[in-house]
C-alpha cells in the first residue's frame, strides 16, 4: 500500500460530549495522517457541537438508530469519500489511539482485509464483568466453530478495514448489535480476518449501558441472528442448486 493512502477514523457517538475531546486529541497526537468523522447517533447532549468544535467531520443521524446504523453510516462516508483504510474507534475512550498503527499494519502489508483489536489474544489486566465475559466466551466459541478459525474477541469495536471491506460493509453491515455477526458475514464472503493483541482501558467518563441482563439478552439475540443468517444462506444455495 503506497504512502498516499487515505485514512479515516470512524467514531460512532451517543451522548459522549465529555469523552470526545480526550479521544479526538489523542487520535490526532498518535495518528496525524488520519481524518476523523464522528457519527452522532441522535445524541441529546452537545456531542455534535463538541465534535464540530474539535474540527471533525460530523454526520448526524435524525434520531438514535443504534450502533449498527451509526457504524454503517461511517462506512458509507468512507466509501463516498474514497478512503483506503477505515478504523472504528469507540467514543468512550476505551481504545488506545497509539495502538492504531499495530491494527492497520497487516492491512498496509496486504496480509488481511479486516483486523480486530483483541483484549484476549494475550493475558491483559482488562477487567470484564462476569456476565459480559461469559457472553463473549460463548460468542467467540460459536464464531470460531462456524469459521473454523479461533476468534477471541468478537465484540471488540476496535477494528480496521481495507477499501474492499469498507465497500462491502457500506452495503451489508448488520443492524443492532453487529460486531459478532459482521465477523461471520465477512468471513463467509471471503474476507481475510485476523486479530492483534491490544490493551483497553475503562471508559473515561460516564457508564456503560450494558447491564448483566442486557449482556444475556445481547448474547442470545446475536446468536439467533448468526444462525438465522447461516440458515438463510443455506436455503438460498439449495434453491439455486449450489
Amino acid at each position: 500500500m503506497n504512502q498516499n493512502t487515505r485514512n479515516l477514523i470512524i467514531i460512532p457517538a451517543l451522548n459522549e460530549e465529555k469523552n470526545l475531546p480526550i479521544v479526538v486529541n489523542s487520535i490526532r497526537e498518535s495518528c496525524p495522517d488520519f481524518h476523523i468523522v464522528v457519527i452522532d447517533d441522535g445524541s441529546t447532549d452537545n456531542t455534535k457541537a463538541v465534535a464540530e468544535r474539535l474540527g471533525c467531520d460530523v454526520v448526524s443521524l435524525p434520531f438514535n438508530l443504534g450502533i449498527g446504523a451509526a457504524v454503517q453510516t461511517g462506512f458509507l462516508f468512507a466509501k463516498e469519500h474514497g478512503y483506503d483504510i477505515a478504523v472504528q474507534v469507540d467514543a468512550d475512550g476505551q481504545h488506545l489511539p497509539e495502538e492504531i498503527g499495530k491494527l492497520i499494519e497487516p492491512i498496509r502489508k496486504d496480509e488481511l482485509d479486516v483486523v480486530i483489536g483483541s483484549r484476549y489474544v494475550t493475558t491483559t489486566n482488562y477487567d470484564t464483568p462476569f456476565f459480559r465475559r461469559l457472553g463473549m466466551i460463548i460468542l467467540s466459541a460459536v464464531n470460531s466453530l462456524i469459521l473454523g478459525k479461533k476468534v477471541t474477541d468478537t465484540t471488540s469495536g476496535f477494528r480496521a478495514y481495507n477499501r474492499k471491506a469498507i465497500h462491502f460493509l457500506a452495503e451489508n453491515y448488520p443492524d443492532d448489535y453487529p460486531e459478532p455477526e459482521a465477523i461471520v458475514l465477512l468471513a463467509r464472503n471471503g474476507f481475510r480476518i485476523g486479530e492483534v493483541a491490544v490493551s483497553m482501558r475503562k471508559r473515561v467518563t460516564g457508564s456503560s449501558s450494558i447491564t448483566p441482563v442486557r449482556s444475556i439478552y445481547y448474547m442470545i439475540k446475536v446468536l439467533l441472528a448468526i444462525f438465522v443468517d447461516i440458515f438463510r444462506k443455506k436455503e438460498i444455495r439449495e434453491e439455486h442448486g449450489n
